[in-house]
C-alpha cells in the first residue's frame, strides 16, 4: 500500500508541475485595438529547473518495483518503446517486484536539463546497484521519458 501511495504522490507530484506548462489554448491576447499583446515570458528559477524530471523518475522507479508495467512502459521513451514489446517489458518490470519487492523510493535525486534532453541521478532505497548518476530521459510532448534503451 505504501508503493500505492509513493506512486500517487509522484504522480500529482508530476501533474501539478506539468499544469504549471503552457497549453494549446495559449494564444496571444489581444488588447482594445485588436492587436496581440505578447504574454510575459515565464522563466523558472534554476533550482527547479528540473523538477519535474525529478518527479518523473520518482514515478517511474515507484512503478517499476511496484510491478506496474504499465506505468512503467507508458514511461517509456519511443525510441526505448520500439526496441521492447510491451508484454516483453512487463515480464521485465513483474521480475524486478519478485525479485526485489516493491518498497524501493528514491531519494538524493538531481536533474540536469538541457532543452528536451534531461540526466537524472538518483539512489534507489535499499538497493545500491540500481542507483544512477546520468541516466538519460528525453521530453516528449508535455512529459519526461525514460531513454535509457
Amino acid at each position: 500500500m505504501r508503493i500505492r501511495a509513493t506512486i500517487v504522490t509522484a504522480a500529482l507530484l508530476l501533474a501539478a508541475l506539468t499544469a504549471c506548462s503552457s497549453s494549446d489554448d495559449d494564444a496571444p491576447v489581444a488588447s482594445d485595438s485588436g492587436t496581440p499583446v505578447a504574454e510575459p515570458t515565464i522563466s523558472v528559477p534554476a533550482e527547479h529547473e528540473g523538477d519535474d524530471l525529478k518527479a518523473a523518475v520518482a514515478v517511474y522507479t515507484a512503478s517499476y518495483f511496484a510491478g506496474d508495467a504499465d506505468t512503467a512502459y507508458g514511461m517509456l521513451s519511443a525510441r526505448c518503446a520500439k526496441e521492447i514489446t510491451k508484454t516483453a517489458y512487463a515480464e521485465v518490470v513483474k521480475k524486478a517486484s519478485a525479485d526485489y519487492g516493491e518498497d524501493h523510493t528514491v531519494s538524493d535525486v538531481r536533474a540536469e536539463v538541457s532543452g528536451r534532453t534531461g540526466r537524472a541521478g538518483y539512489k534507489v532505497t535499499g538497493l545500491p546497484k540500481f542507483d544512477q548518476k546520468a541516466q538519460p530521459w528525453t521530453l516528449e510532448g508535455d512529459a519526461w521519458k525514460y531513454d535509457a534503451c
